[in-house]
């Protein structure tokens, strides 16, 4: 589809997003390294060798650097066993020099993500995967919220402000995005319906919501009887299809009649590795017994 002023106007600008949002990052780090003479540090573990996920861990690498926080790389082999990858995030958490630890994912199939998650300090879980974390989002408390909801979360602030009566849909419950992204919408008093891929009447229910937060995890899904006039969409999907990244939204369809969407890619992703450096920042914060400012909208 060929973009008028009109269809640029509905873009939910994920890049530009980022950008603000690394500035503010940027000044807490610099504030921290003079406070505490060194830098917030992320260490990231990658285990093999698939591509995407080099792809993600580069791009993560990046950012810290450009945003005053170190990074340290560790690049484990495809067959490294279980109880070594524990023992390596053993010696993180009890590094002091770590603020936080980001294990990539997906793992081999003999690694157990579960117990990785539930190994990593809850101190140092940039993700907020860790139970104690996730157990203070879904009671409303103060604590790390996991980087792609907290993203999704920023884009819809900044676009609509007070989010207090809308009837937001999340399509997809897992635990990285659907059930924090649920805490969160609950949190600023919307009307949350978690659905999916095994919901009834899908599409009616999709098609009345004012926020559609699209994460189920298949190429172009929503398609134009899931979507109205007044849907603000955030596409957290990221598909590979005949080698163009496509998201969970048929993104012409969603252009030509919701409110606001966002792109797929340069919507949700940038946003997301923004608030894993946010993430890391604020746990050197909390850790080093420093006062810690949060986000700025």
């Amino acid at each position: 589809m060929i973009l008028n002023k009109n269809n640029e106007s509905k873009i939910i600008n994920g890049k530009n997003y980022s950008k603000d949002f690394l500035i503010h990052v940027s000044n807490l780090a610099f504030k921290f390294e003079n406070l505490l003479n060194r830098k917030p540090c992320l260490a990231v573990i990658l285990i093999g060798d698939d591509n995407a996920s080099k792809v993600y861990v580069k791009n993560k690498i990046l950012t810290a650097k450009d945003t005053n926080i170190k990074s340290i790389e560790i690049l484990l082999s495809n067959n490294t066993s279980e109880i070594n990858l524990l023992n390596e995030i053993n010696k993180l958490n009890n590094d002091d020099r770590i603020d936080g630890i980001l294990v990539q994912l997906p793992l081999p199939d003999h690694i157990q993500v579960k117990k990785v998650v539930n190994s990593i300090s809850p101190k140092k879980d940039v993700d907020g995967f860790h139970p104690q974390n996730f157990g203070n989002l879904i009671l409303g408390n103060e604590t790390v919220v996991p980087c792609t909801p907290l993203g999704c979360w920023y884009m819809l602030k900044k676009e609509l402000n007070d989010l207090t009566g809308y009837h937001a849909v999340v399509i997809g419950r897992s635990n990285i995005v659907g059930k924090p992204m649920q805490s969160l919408l609950i949190k600023e008093n919307c009307t949350v319906t978690v659905a999916h891929s095994k919901t009834r009447g899908l599409a009616e229910i999709s098609n009345k919501a004012d926020i559609l937060i699209a994460a189920i995890g298949r190429p172009e899904f929503i398609t134009s009887e899931f979507i109205n006039s007044n849907s603000v969409i955030i596409d957290v999907g990221i598909n590979r299809v005949n080698k163009k990244l496509v998201g969970d939204v048929r993104f012409q369809d969603g252009l030509k009649i919701a409110k606001k969407i966002t792109p797929v890619p340069g919507g949700v992703g940038p946003m997301t590795i923004a608030c894993l450096m946010y993430n890391t920042v604020k746990l050197a914060y909390r850790r080093n017994n420093q006062m810690f400012n949060e986000i700025l909208l």
